[in-house]
């Protein structure tokens, strides 16, 4: 059985000194609060120096590791926490409510994101010779799991990786590579196994995703859509809401109201002009929709946010 770094829950921090390796790597490129972009293409250095309220977030196919503080995410009913000494996989496009929960100046919430490939997970599937998956369940597009040594030190070298930029072009592929493969062969790594496997429910699910991700303003036909990825209707809605813990309808609802967000933030559009881009009729329907999942009418709620990015 493979050695689980351990972490002490009391404060976020940790006597494994591969996870104290990973972190002072970590703090030393996330300069800023929020995701800080690296070098390496998808890999993002996370710190926080104080808890956040909930707020809606969409999880892209990923893996999320902390190495200090605490993170709760809320898909559907189910809440994962990631902390010291273990991570999260998003297999495909999920929208969540996360949350720092523990976080603090002197001790912030530092973390990783890389982004993965689901051409590098069918890649590594059609060419390796993968031993068995470990766990056979495979149900939600999120899974928590326990980290591992190899998983570990593997994260650490892409991240000390970082300060040699001469190597990144050859050797960043190669660790993703076996980062891939830990995740493959982990406890966890029936669910990446599913989504990239052709012909399966969770690879259908994942292109029906894709659909509502490039047509989000189109109206929605759900039977449309099950034929396009080859279900059936009634399988199309089971398996789509076990995947994301949403119907396909709010899937669409949530990727509607989350661009007309970014809209009337990013591109000073106003509240009925972000409405009709993304393809609602009524604007009252709009502003009702908007406030249940932001908690605020649509201009409020933008005012609010560049108040607070003009004071960071």
């Amino acid at each position: 059985m493979k050695k689980q770094a351990r972490a002490k829950e009391n404060d976020g921090s940790t006597t494994d000194p591969a996870l104290n390796a990973l972190k002072t790597g970590i703090a030393r490129w996330a300069k800023n609060e929020g995701p800080n972009e690296t070098a390496i293409s998808g890999l993002f250095a996370v710190r926080y120096n104080a808890p956040t309220r909930p707020h809606p977030a969409m999880y892209e196919p990923c893996l999320c590791v902390a190495v200090q503080g605490a993170k709760r995410v809320l898909l559907g009913g189910e809440v994962f926490v990631y902390k010291p000494g273990t991570f999260l996989i998003s297999s495909v496009h999920l929208p969540t409510v996360a949350q720092i929960t523990k976080a603090s100046p002197e001790t912030p919430f530092l973390g990783l994101v890389l982004k993965l490939d689901p051409r590098e997970i069918t890649q590594l599937m059609v060419d390796g010779s993968l031993p068995p998956p470990r766990a056979q369940r495979a149900d939600r597009g999120m899974v928590d799991g326990a980290m591992t040594t190899p998983l570990l030190t593997a994260l650490q070298r892409l991240v000390d990786l970082l300060a040699e930029p001469k190597d990144v072009a050859i050797l960043a592929p190669v660790i993703r590579k076996e980062i891939a493969y830990r995740l493959l062969t982990s406890e966890q790594g029936a669910r990446l196994r599913q989504v990239a496997l052709a012909g399966s429910h969770g690879h259908q699910i994942a292109q029906a995703i894709e659909w509502l991700k490039a047509s989000y303003a189109k109206p929605l036909r759900v039977e449309e859509l099950a034929e396009r990825v080859h279900m059936s209707p009634s399988a199309f809605h089971h398996h789509f809401r076990v995947v994301t813990a949403m119907s396909p309808l709010q899937y669409q609802k949530w990727l509607r109201l989350s661009e007309a967000r970014r809209l009337m933030l990013a591109e000073n559009m106003n509240a009925g002009t972000a409405a009709l881009e993304v393809g609602y009729e009524s604007p009252s329907q709009f502003s009702r929709e908007y406030r249940r999942l932001f908690e605020k009418p649509p201009l409020q709620d933008v005012a609010q946010l560049r108040r607070a990015a003009a004071a960071a």
